[in-house]
């Protein structure tokens, strides 16, 4: 089937959506975006052709106008959804909204086609249930930019077929992406799971007086995260033992164990947390700067996946 997929539909073009459109044309197949806002819907072109430029400049694109060639902006949700057997829905993350516009993809989608969404953490039995093609539906929640942070979470809700499973997951490989299987519904899937534990305990730690934001900051990114960036967790403590695993856990398990126990309870984020945090960042970034530095990382992203290719290729 996956063989069979030939033209995808974008449903939201925002900067997930604008990605996305991007993963599909570069691997060949057929784009379709659509946005419900017709500003987004004019500005999107001329995005793409930069985002596009500056992944050639990196060697991550041969020819930009080949790719851009593939990819029709088009005025209405039916002009996108109805000509496509994979959808990639990227609307705003909120249950309401994810709930109509799957009704809507339900409603033009040819019976065959297979739909995932962009979800960053509603399992899809929130918002699918009532569409009458439920079983070809399922969330495939990248990371933002997907057209430069490969993986892919797949979760099927409980009424997804496992075909549908299959074909997402076959899809994510072909395009170049990196398919993680999600066994069964969870909030916040994997990733923003792992995620979270970590925000947790930074958050805590910085409340808590024991150090600032950018050394917390710095401790991921020139410690844990230039491990992260090419293995896991598991593979890591693997490797920080003599024995391995078993024996990193024999030796480590009491210390996680006893750091676990001194968070007893969950603590939300508190607002004077928050607020210190904000003003600390925005004397290092003022608000004005956010846009270049965004560029900044998609940049340095590109840096990253030009010398993973090599090195994986």
């Amino acid at each position: 089937m996956t063989k069979a997929i030939r033209t995808v539909a974008i449903v939201g073009a925002g900067l997930v959506g604008s990605g996305w459109a991007i993963v599909f044309a570069r691997a060949g197949l057929e784009v379709k975006l659509y946005d419900v806002d017709a500003g987004i819907r004019n500005h999107v072109p001329a995005f793409l052709k930069g985002a596009l430029e500056d992944m050639q400049g990196a060697g991550l694109v041969d020819k930009v106008d080949e790719v851009l060639a593939r990819i029709e902006v088009v005025d209405t949700l039916e002009a996108a959804v109805t000509p496509a057997q994979y959808v990639q829905e990227s609307v705003f993350e909120r249950v309401d909204i994810k709930k109509q516009i799957s009704l809507r993809i339900d409603a033009a989608m040819d019976s065959a086609a297979v739909v995932g969404s962009s979800s960053s953490g509603i399992p899809g039995s929130a918002f699918t249930e009532e569409c009458t093609n439920r079983s070809r539906f399922l969330v495939v929640h990248p990371v933002n930019p997907p057209h430069l942070v490969p993986v892919v979470e797949i979760v099927p809700a409980p009424w997804t077929d496992t075909d549908v499973v299959t074909i997402a997951n076959d899809l994510m490989s072909l395009v170049g992406q990196v398919p993680v299987l999600v066994r069964r519904e969870i909030e916040g899937f994997i990733l923003n799971r792992l995620q979270g534990a970590l925000l947790n305990e930074a958050w805590a730690l910085f409340e808590d007086g024991y150090a600032s934001a950018a050394d917390i900051d710095k401790t991921v990114a020139y410690g844990l995260g230039l491990r992260w960036s090419f293995m896991g967790p598991f593979e890591t403590i693997d490797l920080n033992a003599p024995g391995g695993l078993k024996d990193y856990a024999e030796r480590l398990a009491p210390l996680y164990h006893r750091i676990a126990q001194s968070r007893p309870t969950a603590r939300a984020w508190s607002q004077e947390a928050i607020a210190a945090a904000d003003a600390e960042r925005r004397v290092a970034l003022p608000a004005g700067d956010l846009a270049a530095r965004r560029e900044w990382r998609d940049a340095y992203l590109m840096r990253l996946a030009a010398f993973r290719e090599k090195q994986e290729g």
